[in-house]
């Protein structure tokens, strides 16, 4: 019984070590702030750790996550505390990598125009275009109609436009998320 137990813990914890990164990312491009997506990713992960014994396919441990997360940032949003919370005019200086100049201004405008949409919006975008998932894929993980997954990327990406298109910063929305915002 023992050796099951530390044998899952070990599990669990290399893949904790392996998809953190990318979870914090997509629950950043979610919130719009870095404390608050590392509040997202971590309530995610208890919430997978304490279903870990019952995963019964490790292919499906990615799809089990980002569902967490959603799930999560949703709950988060409907809090009344967090409603009231007012984002900052200027984003925090990052650090950057090998990127041009160019290329990490969008990933910043981008990033602003996201913190303008609607949360079930912005969630529907960052799963669509970040995480990469089709219709179907995005439809389960929100607990939603594909044609809700429909509705709310073309309303989504209509606003992008239109943020973009008025801040006289118009990359492609599509484009701009593929490149990790």
């Amino acid at each position: 019984m023992r050796n099951d137990e530390d044998e899952a813990r070990r599990q669990f914890s290399e893949y904790f070590a392996a998809r953190r990164e990318t979870v914090r990312h997509a629950a950043y491009l979610m919130s719009g702030d870095w404390h608050w997506a590392d509040d997202l990713t971590q309530a995610a992960f208890i919430r997978v750790a304490s279903a870990w014994h019952r995963i019964r396919d490790p292919q499906a441990l990615d799809a089990f996550v980002r569902t967490c997360l959603v799930r999560v940032y949703l709950s988060e949003t409907r809090r009344v505390w967090r409603r009231h919370e007012r984002p900052v005019a200027e984003m925090p200086d990052l650090a950057g990598g090998d990127d041009d100049a160019e290329s990490a201004a969008r990933r910043v405008v981008i990033a602003q125009a996201l913190r303008q949409l609607p949360p079930r919006r912005r969630v529907t975008l960052v799963c669509r275009f970040y995480q990469g998932l089709d219709v179907a894929e995005t439809a389960a993980a929100l607990g939603c109609s594909e044609g809700t997954v429909k509705s709310q990327t073309a309303r989504g990406l209509a606003t992008l436009r239109k943020i973009l298109n008025d801040s006289r910063l118009a990359p492609a929305p599509a484009c701009a998320m593929e490149e990790r915002a």
